[in-house]
């Protein structure tokens, strides 16, 4: 390639990007990193920090019996500086891998503006560089002024999906003595702190939750589409009285050690910083208006005194119609130059964002050099969400979190279940070792 035509370019500092880099940077090839905050912030952003987590400070399961589990294994045998992050930056959370957001953060802020072969620059970028290769990682609040340019360059409209965060409380405001620690079945110690609620006291909390005042959306937005793995509490409990005790507030699993049973509905609060002064209202992501928030939160014996550091929030998020645009190594099939990563194409989940910028990184320096795209096996939970993504029906495409659904079949049955996952577990890193990652 000419040397002008040499460039790689990436936008957008948040998991994706950031690992796209640093897969670049490590193999020796210089890159360009643009990050538009702290100049232009998002709706949902709150500092400067690369990397930062809106959504929830849990990267999901560690378990090879989960997908997500075994993506994460996957990603750490190649080297990836977002598990590094994580894994230097955990916090309890039982078979969780949880993180201290800001020292997560802090992490990779470090690696990446440290490295020798990574240019960071803070601006925003409101249009697609016209030479070089260049990796898409503006995520799914990518700004207005980008957005309409890519509009143009792939000729349709973006698809979108609401997302909502949960609230953080000080644990210090936290009656303990109603409620306590301990993790479903006893089975990972005491990482949770939980707050039951009597039926009566539940009734009335379900009543105030589903009659509460919600933040409106934009006139411009003709509906309001949450995603299944992020659907605010509010709407959960509009789809009837039950439904909030067999989701986030069931008890299952769960005996209070100062009554002896099981309680009616249960809150989880996990630590959300590794000191444990804060703690997160586990699956309780809302568009409640912040002081509807506190009134009805509240109305939770223990959290009667809360002290709210983070309200929830609700934002928009959008992606586009990989099937429609993308090839399997996540190159836009009428510019092949340009690549897309993150959530942007359609994965949801930090863990599956930050493996489509992997993909991205060691994929743009291999054309680079002239090395063909690596096409990951199926059998891997990284292969198996690029096949999804680049091949599901065009019509109805939804983001897709990495699952079992999505890996083909074992040819051996096994009816036990934890053992099949496990054989799939083990199918899937043997399949990555036979790939070559190399890109010179």
């Amino acid at each position: 390639m000419e040397k002008e035509a040499r460039k790689i370019t990436i936008i957008g500092g948040g998991l994706a990007g950031c690992e796209g880099a640093w897969q670049l940077a490590e193999a020796g090839i210089p890159v360009i990193l643009y990050e538009m905050r702290p100049e232009k912030m998002t709706p949902a952003h709150e500092s400067e920090l690369l990397g930062e987590l809106v959504c929830s400070n849990s990267l999901g399961s560690n378990l090879l019996t989960n997908a997500v589990g075994i993506l994460k294994e996957e990603l750490r045998k190649m080297n990836s500086l977002i598990i590094q992050a994580a894994d230097e930056g955990r916090v309890p959370a039982g078979k969780a891998l949880a993180v201290d957001r800001v020292k997560f953060s802090q992490f990779i802020t470090k690696a990446i503006t440290s490295h020798p072969n990574i240019t960071l620059i803070r601006e925003e970028v409101t249009h697609i560089p016209e030479e070089g290769i260049v990796i898409v990682a503006s995520g799914p609040l990518t700004s207005d002024a980008l957005s309409k340019k890519l509009m143009e360059l792939t000729g349709e409209e973006y698809m979108y999906f609401y997302d909502a965060t949960s609230p953080i409380v000080t644990r210090e405001s936290v009656n303990e003595e109603a409620g306590f620690w301990g993790s479903r079945y006893d089975e990972d110690g005491t990482d949770y702190f939980n707050a039951p609620m009597t039926q009566e006291e539940y009734d009335a909390f379900y009543n105030a939750l589903i009659t509460a005042e919600l933040h409106k959306s934009h006139e411009w937005e003709e509906k309001e589409i949450f995603f299944e793995e992020c659907m605010p509490i509010d709407e959960i409990a509009r789809r009837g009285k039950d439904t909030l005790r067999f989701g986030p507030l069931k008890p299952v699993g769960l005996i209070n050690p100062k009554t002896g049973h099981r309680p009616w509905a249960v809150i989880q609060l996990r630590k959300e910083d590794s000191e444990g002064n804060l703690l997160n209202l586990v699956g309780f992501q809302t568009s409640l208006k912040w002081g509807e928030q506190e009134r009805v939160f509240k109305m939770i014996p223990a959290l009667k005194g809360a002290e709210f550091v983070r309200f929830g929030t609700i934002h928009r998020n959008t992606y586009i119609n990989s099937p429609k645009l993308l090839t399997p190594s996540l190159q836009l099939k009428e510019n092949p130059r340009i690549f897309f990563a993150g959530q942007i194409t359609g994965v949801d989940g930090y863990i599956e964002s930050t493996g489509m910028g992997l993909v991205d990184g060691i994929n743009a320096g291999r054309i680079m050099n002239g090395l063909e795209p690596i096409a990951f096996p199926a059998e891997t939970v990284i292969g198996s969400l690029l096949k999804f993504i680049s091949g599901a029906e065009t019509k109805n495409f939804q983001p897709m979190n990495a699952n079992f659904g999505l890996l083909p079949p074992l040819t051996e049955r096994i009816k036990d279940k934890k053992a099949r996952r496990q054989a799939m577990a083990e199918r899937a890193l043997t399949a990555l070792e036979k790939i070559n990652l190399k890109m010179i």
